[in-house]
């Protein structure tokens, strides 16, 4: 019986180490994400930035525009990139080739470039 006594003692012992030992897991995990932040998009408001000149269009002004057909969508990142994933009518010409390829594109339209 003492064996068994001493068993059901060390019970709350256990718990309290295992909580222990899980509250220290949760704050080395959150020192962790603190010190050692994922990568960031980094944005420039509208108007600053490498093309003052162009405009930025806002997610949801560029969204109405799509879903009304009102602008050409132009993905400028590589041809593997946009074969794996693009905007639905979205012409590709890659960032590199821009320059030659101008004369595909419309002038009197509204165009989005992406690359993301």
């Amino acid at each position: 019986m003492s064996a068994r006594r001493r068993q059901s003692s060390n019970f709350p012992l256990a718990l309290i180490a295992l909580g222990l030992l899980l509250i220290l897991g949760a704050g080395g995990w959150y020192l962790y994400q603190v010190l050692n932040p994922g990568e960031t998009v980094q944005t420039s408001p509208q108007g600053e930035g490498d093309y003052p000149d162009v405009p930025r269009v806002s997610l949801a002004d560029a969204k109405a525009a799509h879903e009304a057909g009102s602008a050409v969508f132009l993905d400028v990142r590589d041809a593997e990139s946009y074969t794996q994933s693009h905007i639905v009518g979205a012409l590709s010409i890659p960032l590199n080739e821009l320059s030659e390829r101008m004369g595909e594109l419309d002038k009197s339209a509204w165009i989005i470039t992406y690359c993301t």
